[in-house]
């Protein structure tokens, strides 16, 4: 695996891919990685000829400095991961090599970031979406994939790589999860054993709520429902359960029938701010 610590390397090497008529799968992420992540890296491996992965704690997505400094970094051990799996380039880049002068450029992704993480973490999805542009220029992938976790964030990159004219797919791979239900997520990694042990019930309310989603309750009824059984567990503290349009992600009074429902969750567990979501298709 060939490692790349500078824009004008990695840029060099997916030229030369290219002009070789290669295509490149590409994986961006900001390092921690679970099994969710080479899930991603597999199927790239799976369906490209070359692979390229990104490590980089991109600080302008972050609102909150101490979740910045406390993000979980252990680049050794994810190289070693990422060539197991079968990436063949790793991307390293530096703040300074990513953002070598202040990034004034400001998207407006419209309804799509008025809801949910967009509401309640101010200027995320801004420094998404120009991380994202600066990877995929530089990597210029065929396919580039997102794990469904983020659901929100695969919908306002879809977006951005539509708006923009990227020539290239975005491919969203189900969300991975551990034998008990809990989400793989980086974060994970900074639960205490105790916070550990009642994570599981996210889901577990995620899952209650498809439920009453598919037998018709209306959309405020599971709202409620959702929030009182997350209220009995003192250790969390939610921050949203949304039931949402599937696609253009805004919160709905009823049911169409076709259209699919997402019912998405934010919850800080203690220092750790955890978020999920289940699709639910409708007939």
């Amino acid at each position: 695996m060939d490692l790349f610590t500078t824009a004008a390397g990695l840029l060099a090497y997916a030229e030369t891919a290219r002009r070789a008529g290669q295509r490149i799968g590409f994986v961006p992420t900001m390092g921690a990685l679970h099994d969710g992540h080479l899930q991603l890296v597999r199927a790239a491996a799976n369906d490209c000829d070359v692979v390229i992965a990104s490590i980089f704690v991109n600080p302008t997505q972050f609102n909150n400095p101490e979740d910045f400094r406390l993000y979980p970094r252990l680049p050794e051990t994810d190289a070693d991961l990422l060539r197991s799996a079968g990436c063949t380039a790793l991307f390293l880049p530096s703040v300074e090599e990513m953002y070598p002068q202040p990034a004034v450029l400001k998207f407006n992704f419209g309804a799509l970031e008025s809801v949910m993480e967009g509401a309640h973490r101010p200027g995320h999805f801004n420094g998404v979406a120009t991380v994202v542009s600066k990877l995929f220029h530089l990597v210029r992938p065929h396919r580039a994939y997102f794990g469904q976790k983020d659901w929100q964030q695969v919908a306002v990159v879809k977006q951005l790589v539509a708006d923009l004219s990227f020539d290239l797919e975005i491919v969203a791979y189900p969300t991975i999860r551990e034998a008990d239900g809990l989400a793989m997520s980086s974060r994970n990694r900074r639960l205490t054993p105790e916070e550990r042990a009642v994570a599981p019930q996210l889901y577990q309310a995620l899952a209650q709520a498809a439920e009453q989603v598919r037998q018709g309750m209306p959309p405020a009824q599971v709202q409620a429902g959702a929030l009182a059984t997350l209220a009995r567990e003192p250790r969390f503290t939610p921050e949203y359960f949304e039931v949402a349009d599937a696609q253009t992600l805004q919160p709905l009074t009823d049911y169409a029938p076709g259209r699919a429902v997402v019912l998405c969750l934010a919850v800080h567990l203690g220092a750790v701010r955890l978020i999920d979501n289940v699709i639910v298709s409708l007939g």
